[in-house]
């Protein structure tokens, strides 16, 4: 029975490939078309110093894609590193401790991630709107000084909504930890301090890393969010690409594409590498 079913589990297992990865490789192709209307391919582009990269080249020189790749990375990076940290110290407190609210505590961890994002997003917007009005009336701001949205508020509304996957993903972790070693090391005289980083911390490492990974690519292809709490000066990557789509599309858009793709799987190799080096030791 297992001879039988093997070329077809085979043959399953090649069209699932193929249904998940045909359009990249197809996207991957059409960066290099000479056409200008992006329909159809018409042959491999060669023009200028940069040949068949031409389209790549002109990414380079295009200043408000490289603003808003640069406004994206940085909106990434923040919220990652400060969601990582409050995840992760959410998860510790949830799975060890008990304190008055913890079963509401649990279950509000879950609404971020279950209700839509245009709801999360009106809501963020909401609320920006009430507090900055608040305060510049309140304290009479006005012109440069006047809170409003742009990126401060892209990166604060990017922490709201990964810290709940970053703090799921390392209570998973914790579940299967072995307090035992954390009391052998105080034994040894250390304190809870030294005992978190030399002990706890690289032990909940891979699921750290599993949670900022999360968050870092929930914070790259946000669109909703972004789209409802950006301002002026905040466009991201997701914003650049929807306004490109609304115009006439060129192989620049596919080009742009590729080269996300390439960091996003650089990305997780090193990640994937950071765990396998963490398990090991």
């Amino acid at each position: 029975m297992t001879r039988r079913r093997s070329p077809w589990l085979l043959i399953v297992t090649a069209l699932v490939y193929v249904f998940l990865y045909a359009p990249i490789i197809v996207l991957i192709v059409f960066s290099f078309n000479a056409s200008r209307t992006n329909v159809v391919f018409e042959g491999v582009v060669n023009q200028g110093d940069c040949g068949a990269f031409y389209w790549f080249c002109q990414l380079g020189r295009n200043r408000e894609l490289v603003a808003a790749a640069r406004n994206t990375f940085s909106v990434a990076a923040a919220s990652t590193l400060a969601s990582t940290a409050i995840g992760t110290m959410a998860a510790l407190a949830l799975q060890r401790y008990k304190f008055p609210g913890k079963a509401y505590s649990e279950v509000s961890l879950y609404i971020p991630i279950v209700i839509p994002e245009i709801v999360m997003g009106v809501g963020l917007l909401v609320l920006y709107s009430a507090l900055f009005g608040f305060i510049n009336n309140t304290f009479g701001l006005t012109g440069d000084n006047r809170l409003s949205l742009g990126l401060g508020t892209v990166i604060l509304s990017h922490i709201a909504f990964s810290v709940p996957f970053v703090a799921l993903v390392v209570r998973a972790r914790l579940q299967g930890f072995d307090k035992a070693v954390e009391e052998a090391a105080m034994d040894l005289y250390a304190n809870e301090w030294t005992t978190f980083w030399r002990v706890t911390l690289p032990i909940i490492f891979p699921g750290v890393m599993s949670g900022a990974l999360l968050a870092f690519t929930l914070s790259l292809d946000d669109f909703i969010i972004t789209f409802f709490t950006t301002g002026p000066g905040g466009t991201t990557l997701p914003i650049y690409v929807y306004g490109l789509l609304r115009r006439v599309t060129t192989p620049e858009l596919n080009a742009l594409a590729t080269v996300w793709i390439v960091i996003v799987f650089v990305v997780l190799m090193l990640s994937q590498l950071a765990g396998r080096r963490s398990e090991a030791h």
